[in-house]
């Protein structure tokens, strides 16, 4: 969801700059609110699981050729992306793929030579110039805040409160804060009464966890498994705030241009996957004289054992006065 969310601004740029020209944007049907602010954008779903499935890909790619489409960005650089760029080529389009910098990341893991690599977003807008539509990243303009529903006006309530999202949860257990101390960070956040907080998560644990959290505090929210995710956009973009681990939430809030806070364990943030257009200075990492590996890996699945605990480091006071300092 991240890597989908960080190509959100490079079509901004493309379709802001050529605005003439007609994308064709080829995902999952889950992702496709992500584009609703695009103009000039058609989706194609990619139902990879039911009759895109296997051979599948090569129906998916006619559907392509269909609907019109004379010029490939392959911004996934996978096997199925592969399938149906090849495909397409072999009918004569003009196929580009993404440089994902795999040789440049084993080596930002092995040497620890923390040099900013190129971000996903840079990636991605060099794809769409080798095909002959240089993207000038300066020029991207976020949208207005989406309209909330009657629902989502029900759930905030009224208040003059600032509205923070907070995302404790991340697919490895290397990238994510240890639950009682985020839940000492939103205890103090919730104390000032200055906020309205809400609870970001989804799988059923996730939810369970965050549902029993809600109670114990006087301006927090649980959102997980209460909006669909077309609700948790429109949210999102309403927000103040939002503190999230290296992972997809903050990436949604980044391309909304919201500020976001992220935590970072056995990952860093100079991989290239900081949330678009967000300062250094919001990016809280691990303490590396204690943890001398980290990065440990570009993804946070391989970590040495002892090193799930190396966020730990990052004192629940540094990240209240974030916060608030954001605010």
């Amino acid at each position: 969801m991240g890597d989908v969310a960080m190509v959100i601004p490079v079509l901004r740029v493309f379709s802001q700059t050529y605005p003439n020209v007609k994308i064709t944007v080829c995902s999952r049907a889950f992702f496709k609110p992500l584009f609703d602010d695009i103009t000039n954008l058609t989706f194609l779903d990619a139902d990879v699981y039911g009759k895109h499935k296997n051979f599948g890909l090569l129906k998916l790619a006619e559907e392509a050729l269909e609907m019109g489409v004379d010029s490939v960005a392959d911004l996934h650089n996978v096997i199925r992306s592969k399938i149906l760029s090849n495909y397409l080529l072999l009918k004569g389009l003009q196929v580009r793929t993404i440089d994902k910098g795999r040789s440049e990341k084993k080596a930002f893991i092995q040497t620890k030579d923390l040099k900013p690599l190129k971000t996903s977003v840079q990636r991605y807008a060099e794809v769409f110039g080798k095909l002959g539509f240089p993207l000038d990243m300066d020029n991207h303009t976020f949208p207005k805040r989406k309209e909330l529903t009657n629902k989502l006006h029900e759930i905030i309530g009224h208040t003059t409160n600032k509205l923070i999202g907070i995302a404790p949860f991340a697919a490895h257990d290397g990238k994510m804060y240890p639950l009682k101390m985020m839940q000492e960070v939103i205890n103090r956040l919730d104390e000032t009464g200055n906020y309205r907080i809400f609870l970001f998560g989804g799988g059923k644990k996730e939810i369970a966890a965050l549902k029993s959290w809600e109670p114990y505090y006087k301006n927090v929210i649980n959102v997980a498994g209460i909006l669909n995710f077309e609700e948790e956009l429109i949210l999102i973009s309403n927000l103040d705030l939002i503190l999230a681990m290296d992972s997809g939430n903050g990436h949604l809030a980044a391309m909304y241009g919201i500020p976001v806070i992220t935590l970072w364990g056995v990952t860093h943030p100079y991989a290239g996957f900081m949330p678009f257009n967000q300062p250094k200075e919001n990016q809280l990492v691990s303490n590396r004289d204690k943890y001398p590996l980290i990065p440990t890996s570009i993804y946070g699945n391989k970590y040495p054992e002892g090193y799930e605990k190396s966020m730990e480091t990052i004192p629940v006071e540094l990240v209240v006065k974030k916060v608030i300092t954001n605010l």
